[in-house]
């Protein structure tokens, strides 16, 4: 099936950039994120899987290669409390 949607020149191009990392044509792209939001929701059990956690990972992790890398310091306790010291 073929669907036209109009997005914003912002969220085009943020799609366009999410399919270039993956390597894989803007179409089967979105595609791919329209299967996955309309996938069959089945309740869950309460018990995650080794697999359900790997996927849930890769998931989380997606996109973290973009992100910026915070200095050592920025994680110390001291950091949170800078107007209290």
């Amino acid at each position: 099936m073929t669907i036209q949607v109009e997005l914003s020149s912002e969220a085009e191009a943020r799609l366009k950039a999410a399919a270039v990392v993956r390597g894989v044509a803007l179409e089967a792209y979105a595609g791919q994120l329209l299967q996955l939001i309309l996938a069959p929701q089945t309740p869950g059990t309460g018990v995650l899987t080794p697999e359900d956690v790997e996927t849930t990972t890769k998931l989380l992790t997606e996109d973290s290669a973009s992100l910026p890398v915070l200095p050592p310091e920025a994680t110390e306790r001291s950091s949170y409390y800078e107007d209290r010291m």
